[in-house]
Formats: structure tokens, sequence, C-alpha cells
């Protein structure tokens, strides 16, 4: 969490060292896109997982993700990696995880996608995720 604050902050500096110059700019134009979020989910995500409640595909439903247990969907079959996980899904975790799936679980977890490098996709993702509730 501290991570994405800090990120965010620096964006705010950025639009801020602007305004010396006469321009006017805001955070807010700098924030997480939950609409591109949906196009990153559809194009990396959207195969294997659903956002719908109680649809689960090859991977589990990520309906209300943000601030669920990790491995706790009751009618999705997870590996034990991801049973014995002790983690909840905030957004900072869910940025770790997903920039390297495989080095974040125990050895043996099913998900087989490589990670999302770009770090405004990540964001971006994450925010439209925690829409999802």
């Amino acid at each position: 969490m501290i991570e994405l604050a800090l990120r965010q902050s620096l964006r705010c500096l950025a639009v801020a060292g602007f305004l010396f110059g006469g321009m006017v700019g805001s955070c807010a134009a700098w924030a997480d896109d939950a609409s591109a979020g949906a196009s990153v989910f559809k194009t990396e995500c959207s195969e294997c997982h659903s956002v719908k409640e109680g649809r689960n595909k090859k991977g589990p439903s990520l309906f209300g993700i943000v601030g669920r247990s990790a491995g706790t969907i009751s009618d999705y079959s997870y590996s034990d990696a991801l049973r014995q996980a002790h983690w909840v899904w905030t957004a900072d975790k869910l940025h770790s995880y997903l920039s390297q799936p495989a080095k974040q679980a125990n050895p043996g977890t099913k998900m087989k996608y490589e990670g999302l490098s770009d770090p405004k996709q990540l964001d971006d993702l994450i925010s439209y995720l925690s829409t999802i509730h």
C-alpha cells in the first residue's frame, strides 16, 4: 500500500512541477484508470477469470477479489499453494502477485501466467478490480 501511495505521490509531484511553468494540472489526471483496467482485464485475464460473482472459469471468479482472503471461494478447486496461502488480496498484494505470480505463491500454483510488467497497466487493472464487488 505504501508503494502504491508513493507512486501516486510521485505522479502528483510531476504534475506540480508543471505548475511553475503556468500550466494547471491535477493529480486526478494521473490517477489509476478503472476503464483502462477493464481493457487490461479483457486482454490479460478474461480467458481464465470472470468478474461475475459465482462464475469460475479455469481460474476463480475475481468478483470481490480486493479485500478477500486468498483461496477462499468455496466452489473453486484451488491449488494447495493458494489454499495454504495466508494473505488477503490487497491492492499491494495484487500488484506484487500479478507482476510475477509464480514467485509469489508457494510452489504448485496452477496459475500459468507469466505476469504483467507494465506498472501503469497493473495500477489500472487493480483499480478496475477494486470496483468489482
